[in-house]
């Protein structure tokens, strides 16, 4: 504890994410240093994440920053981190941040973590991993999308990713991920007479094909690119499938492709796309309450890192329970489903110590705050999933960028062997 990192204020206002929606920031003040974050916000949210604000509301979050966290947390030391995050638990008193918010939680916790690293004068990574978190995660970059991310006409799956494979360093791997979006780009203005170069959120390509032309011009890409950058670009899916969920009928409905899919016929299909296009990484290919049928897909899968977002919203019990029944091999971690630094770390740790892959991730609503890029390497999360363009997206990357050449010659690229078969 050091006294030059005791909080003088807390100051919240209301700003913008890169969708032009409300969200939170938080600024604090300690005696020697200053810190700011603001909190991402998730179109596809999972059933049990924490709940974003008081009523889904803004301005109810900048009162409760103002009259409630603030005046509690003025006096305590910015570089205690876990004594600040356990302090937000109390406060809020409930079990998925419904009083003060996840969203608030979470900017709250990112801007006392920002504060005390400034205050000390070493970087946010290094602050809250040890001299040595050295370790450079590989970006997993979404470059053409679907689903809810993209709207009417376009492919079911949500998310057609990237990961570069064998980089030596992360400015290699993120140029391979910025090539490959914009030869994609090119390569659907051909193959698609519609497309007008039209994007989703998170600044993917949004065209008008099916699923399977999506994933064939996806494939092209990443053999191009691999054999131009010296890279193994290796194609990935984030199929969402909880927002495919006909729970009436108990199928996943692929309403563009007029197809409906029972839990074994979709476990199939998904096999068929690992075998068929050498899938890297699937995230989410079965609703958020199958555990027993990720378990089954896991077993069955080659080659492929099959990972968990709306299966664990980053929950501690939810991550165990799959543990338990070997339901994944991956588990993204975005802070905001579960509230804090400290409680985002200690799932990070239950994954590695089980000999899961941490994945740490952006939210479709983001703003230009660079925290998951140190918490990637404070962590050791082998990978970053957190876009390729869109300012909101760059400032991840480039921050990355930064931190790498900062580490200098103790910078390592992440181990991606589990998946490089």
């Amino acid at each position: 504890m050091l006294e030059s990192t005791s909080i003088e204020s807390v100051r919240a206002r209301k700003i913008y994410n890169g969708r032009g929606e409300e969200t939170l920031e938080v600024e604090v003040l300690t005696l020697d240093g200053f810190g700011r974050s603001s909190a991402p916000s998730g179109k596809s949210r999972g059933r049990e994440e924490a709940i974003p604000y008081p009523g889904d509301v803004v301005d109810a979050a900048v009162v409760a920053v103002h009259e409630r966290i603030g005046p509690e947390l003025e006096g305590l030391h910015a570089d205690e981190q876990g004594m600040i995050d356990l302090r937000l638990h109390e406060l809020d008193g409930t079990r998925n941040f419904s009083s003060i918010g996840g969203n608030t939680a979470c900017a709250v916790s990112f801007a006392v973590a920002d504060a005390a690293a400034a205050t000390i004068g070493i970087p946010l990574c290094q602050h809250l991993g040890g001299p040595l978190s050295v370790k450079i995660p590989t970006p997993l970059g979404n470059i053409l999308c679907g689903g809810k991310h993209a709207g009417k006409n376009t492919p079911d799956i949500q998310e057609f990713l990237v990961l570069p494979i064998g980089a030596t360093s992360f400015a290699q791997a993120a140029k391979a991920n910025f090539t490959a979006h914009a030869e994609l780009g090119g390569l659907l203005s051909k193959i698609d007479p519609h497309f007008t170069g039209g994007r989703g959120d998170e600044g993917a390509w949004a065209p008008h094909v099916d699923s399977t032309r999506a994933l064939e011009a996806l494939s092209r890409i990443c053999e191009m690119v691999s054999d131009r950058e010296s890279v193994r670009l290796r194609p990935c899916l984030d199929m969402a499938a909880s927002s495919l969920w006909n729970e009436k009928e108990e199928k996943y409905e692929y309403v563009n492709e007029r197809t409906k899919r029972d839990r074994g016929e979709q476990i199939e299909y998904t096999l068929e796309l690992i075998s068929t296009y050498g899938l890297a990484y699937v995230e989410d290919p079965l609703m958020e309450e199958d555990f027993e049928g990720f378990a089954e897909l896991t077993k069955k899968a080659k080659g492929c890192l099959i990972c968990g977002d709306d299966l664990f919203v980053t929950a501690i019990d939810r991550l165990q329970k799959g543990i338990a029944l070997s339901s994944a091999r991956a588990v993204i971690v975005k802070p905001n489903q579960i509230g804090t630094i400290s409680d985002a770390r200690e799932t990070a740790m239950v994954a590695m110590k089980n000999g899961y892959v941490p994945v740490i991730s952006h939210r479709s609503g983001e703003g230009c705050d660079s925290t998951i890029s140190h918490l990637a390497v404070a962590f050791g999360c082998p990978i970053i999933k957190c876009g390729v363009v869109g300012g909101e997206r760059t400032a991840k990357i480039n921050e990355l960028i930064r931190i790498e050449e900062t580490l200098g010659h103790l910078a390592k690229m992440s181990d991606l062997t589990i998946i490089s078969g």
